[in-house]
């Protein structure tokens, strides 16, 4: 008989009434599991961590593609809460990554509040009841609390390209990587030039017969000054926590050093030089430079990071094509610029869906509006967290909060304190339900706004993914993360109206 969680056991469907719980986190990867951890932290006990997959980890559960691997230091890529003196590299690679978080999920409880094979197929707030009905894949919930940790870096972003569809050979996207398709000796077509592409290319391109990137937007890509971290130092971490929190927080200055730059974009040209150097060094032919050369100020789109995509490119078996693919006829990829590639095998690096994050159309108002059409494109958060009308909600993650520079971390765990703020004062005081006020929510938007047009992100010259489908830039942080934590370190209860 199947064990009592899986859905076709009969206790699974005999009791349709929803299960009642303090605290619902939608995801288990690693806003997920922070969330749990700051939960329980707060004083919940009664708290479920829904997850559609069979395993935690998030993206790092989804994308195994050749060479993935973290962008920021190994250091700064972890919960504060939970330094990991072990990691072999200076950036760690994606199968350290899930097992840290394997590992942190199990060490602080989290793994069994986890019910995988469950997906939210909506979740609306019930004024009545003062609570989330949550509708899953396994049965209901009623949730006092909310929080979409679905992450923006998680469903696939497939390109609407002609003929696509009947291409006869294989096709697929970097996050969801076919490792029984042997590419020994294959053709093989990539679309798209970002940052997965930028570590999968280097990785393949000594195993395939032919290598065609089709490239949109040239990227800035900087050297990467990753190395293996030798046994001595983990030795010394180990012993010595003082020293690991050193190290992180002599990264963490580093980095904001470089986001006074995104703030600034004429600090950035020295930064661009050494990009400028860094293509000079590893491509020789001006051709081929030239198509490299991005058009547009460095930071305007994500940094990059990497010492083998650029040699990678020079390869007798690699062809570039500065252009976007118009269509696909056949086995033929037709790029833009009419330039074609006769291929067996088509990798998509095309990206996330980022700014219209799909779990924003199952997350419901009282009326059954979703998250979706009240952003109608723009997507819209006080402090990235609350939203207007969703109460008792918090999005981990969201809009207004991503930075060029830092640690998805530091992001995460500012919002963390404040989450762990707002459910500590809402439980001591015995309120039921607290739904950030419009006019605060507002005022907050039209802030960020007025400080981003003068940043890279806004000022570089670029179309990146922080753009949204109206233009406007739903993602970034126009200032410091030492002003994104100082914001966020307490909760404002006056910014809410409360039941």
């Amino acid at each position: 008989m199947p064990h009592p969680d899986h859905p076709d056991h009969p206790a699974a469907t005999a009791n349709p009434r929803p299960a009642t719980v303090e605290a619902l986190i939608i995801g288990s990867g690693l806003s997920g599991i922070g969330a749990a951890v700051a939960l329980r932290q707060a004083g919940v006990r009664d708290l479920v961590v829904v997850e559609k997959a069979d395993d935690l980890g998030g993206t790092w559960r989804d994308n195994t593609y050749p060479g993935c691997a973290c962008d920021v230091p190994s250091a700064l890529y972890s919960y504060s809460f939970a330094p990991n003196p072990d990691w072999t590299r200076a950036f760690a690679r994606q199968p350290e990554i899930r097992a840290y978080l394997r590992d942190t999920a199990d060490r602080y409880g989290v793994t069994p509040l986890i019910r995988f094979g469950t997906e939210v197929l909506r979740a609306r707030w019930d004024p009545r009841e003062a609570r989330w009905r949550v509708e899953t894949t396994r049965g209901d919930y009623l949730a006092r609390f909310l929080v979409a940790a679905a992450g923006p870096w998680h469903e696939p972003l497939l390109p609407d390209i002609p003929g696509l569809a009947d291409f006869p050979g294989e096709v697929f996207h970097s996050a969801r990587w076919r490792h029984d398709h042997d590419l020994t000796g294959a053709r093989v077509a990539v679309v798209g030039s970002g940052a997965s592409a930028v570590q999968f290319v280097p990785a393949i391109q000594p195993r395939v017969d032919r290598l065609h990137l089709f490239q949109r937007t040239a990227q800035w890509v900087l050297p990467k000054p990753d190395h293996p971290v030798p046994t001595a130092e983990r030795r010394l971490l180990r012993r010595l926590p003082g020293a690991g929190r050193a190290l992180r927080g002599a990264e963490y200055a580093a980095l904001e050093a470089l986001g006074v730059g995104f703030r600034h974009p004429s600090l950035l040209r020295a930064v661009q030089k050494v990009g400028a150097l860094h293509l000079r060094a590893a491509v020789k032919d001006p051709r081929l430079r030239r198509a490299l050369t991005p058009d547009y100020t460095l930071g305007c789109k994500r940094l990059l990071l990497s010492n083998s995509y650029y040699p990678a490119l020079t390869r007798p078996n690699v062809t570039v094509h500065p252009t976007a693919v118009g269509a696909v006829e056949g086995s033929r990829v037709i790029g833009a610029d009419g330039s074609t590639a006769d291929v067996d095998t088509i990798i998509l690096g095309t990206g996330f869906h980022i700014l219209d994050m799909p779990i924003a159309a199952r997350v419901c108002d009282a009326d059954g509006v979703s998250l979706d059409d009240h952003w109608k494109g723009s997507p819209d958060a006080y402090l990235g967290t609350t939203v207007t009308g969703f109460p008792n909600a918090f999005i981990l993650l969201g809009p207004h909060l991503g930075t060029g520079h830092s640690s998805a971390y530091t992001i995460l765990e500012a919002q963390l304190a404040y989450l762990k703020g707002a459910v500590r004062h809402f439980r001591a005081s015995g309120r039921s339900s607290m739904d950030v006020r419009p006019e605060v929510q507002a005022a907050f938007a039209a802030e960020v706004q007025q400080a981003l047009p003068t940043t890279v992100y806004n000022a570089g010259g670029c179309s990146s993914y922080y753009l949204d489908t109206n233009g406007l830039n739903s993602f970034s942080w126009p200032w410091s993360t030492g002003r994104l934590r100082r914001r966020l370190a307490r909760f404002d209860p006056e910014a809410y109206d409360v039941a």
